[in-house]
């Protein structure tokens, strides 16, 4: 059986809450060996991380996500970095963060400066990142580029360009492959995951959010990563045992203490 790691599960939200060890016993039976659970904000920090201390397939990562800019204060930071000063071998990134343009008021100046804060702190403490990025690649790559950082991270989601997305590989970055290739008419995205190198992906879910096609109107959830692999398996011309392996070392690679 392949083995998978989930890199982007929201598991403190519902469904997953009071249900976490059946939820990850479910993932395991189809090959699930790990579920990286990014934060979206402050207050959610400490649960993340007792989540992650509880239960072994779980890992922690600490952000402040741009689409609720207006709870970010300077005492957020703060916070992120007491957190990340206190050494975990179950906490492995930064994330999620990134940038915004869906809101009507995004409150953009503000995310830029959250996001630069962050990759600071990612360089000092030499983590990768988890990035959020809607109707903004070009600007969150330019981020990139200045800050240079050593660990680089995974764009989560992603559904930009092929030109946009060698952007970021060329940066040392790599593409999170979710649920929007599973539709048939996300044309441009799977013509992307089909051409970008194997060496550059990554698996999510993103659940609960981002169901797969068939699952519309129903939370989504980490044990369905199996079946984004099985559609990106129909996309590529490599064996799926050699996709599964590429991308299950990709993360490792990426996540070193996963």
């Amino acid at each position: 059986m392949a083995r998978f790691i989930d890199t982007h599960c929201h598991f403190d939200f519902p469904p997953f809450t009071d249900d976490e060890a059946a939820s990850l016993q479910r993932a395991a039976q189809v090959g699930v060996e790990s579920i990286l659970l990014p934060a979206t904000e402050s207050d959610n920090f400490a649960r993340v991380i007792a989540l992650a201390e509880r239960f072994d397939g779980l890992y922690a990562a600490l952000g402040l996500h741009p689409i609720v800019i207006e709870r970010h204060t300077p005492a957020c930071l703060e916070k992120l970095e007491s957190r990340l000063a206190k050494p975990s071998d179950k906490l492995v990134a930064i994330g999620e963060i990134g940038l915004d343009l869906y809101r009507d008021d995004p409150q953009f100046a503000r995310q830029e400066e959250m996001l630069d804060a962050q990759l600071a702190l990612a360089k000092r403490y030499e983590l990768p990142v988890i990035l959020h990025s809607r109707r903004t690649h070009d600007k969150l790559a330019m981020h990139l580029k200045r800050q240079n950082l050593p660990r680089t991270g995974v764009v989560h989601g992603f559904a930009g360009s092929l030109q946009q997305a060698r952007r970021f590989i060329a940066l040392g970055y790599k593409i999170g492959v979710g649920g929007t290739i599973t539709y048939p008419r996300a044309s441009k995205t799977r013509d992307v995951m089909a051409q970008l190198p194997l060496a550059s992906l990554l698996l999510e879910t993103d659940a609960p959010d981002m169901p797969l096609n068939g699952y519309q109107g129903q939370p989504n959830r980490p044990e369905r990563v199996a079946q984004v692999f099985a559609t990106l398996c129909e996309l590529r011309p490599e064996p799926a045992e050699v996709i599964a392996e590429t991308i299950y070392q990709n993360t490792r690679a990426l996540f070193a203490r996963l």
